[in-house]
């Protein structure tokens, strides 16, 4: 790729997302969504951190993980067992962090 070509690409890149976030600015008069998109963009939170958070704990190196010898497993499992119990954020944090620093560390997983 050359200098032109990353400029083209990164000017269209910048006018695609401006277009796109200003595209609501742009209307004269209120965009009303319907009920079913307002119900739909209540779960995306949820499901861009299922997205990211998932391939993270039961991959590595673009591959399943094969053993159950990895500490992000019990990490996760003990996260998520602290967050239906207490519901809070910071301890749900805590806790995985927890239980993966001494077995990243102690144990090498």
């Amino acid at each position: 790729m050359t200098g032109w070509d990353a400029f083209i690409t990164i000017a269209g890149l910048a006018a695609i997302t401006v277009f796109t976030r200003a595209f609501f600015l742009l209307s004269e008069r209120e965009l009303v969504l319907p009920d079913w998109v307002k119900r739909g963009l209540r779960y995306a939170p949820l499901a861009a951190l299922a997205a990211v958070l998932v391939p993270e704990i039961v991959m590595t190196r673009g591959q399943l993980i094969t053993t159950w010898q990895d500490a992000r497993l019990y990490a996760a499992v003990a996260a998520m067992a602290y967050f239906f119990w207490r519901r809070g954020m910071l301890g749900t944090i805590l806790t995985g962090m927890l239980v993966l620093v001494p077995l990243k560390l102690g144990l090498g997983w």
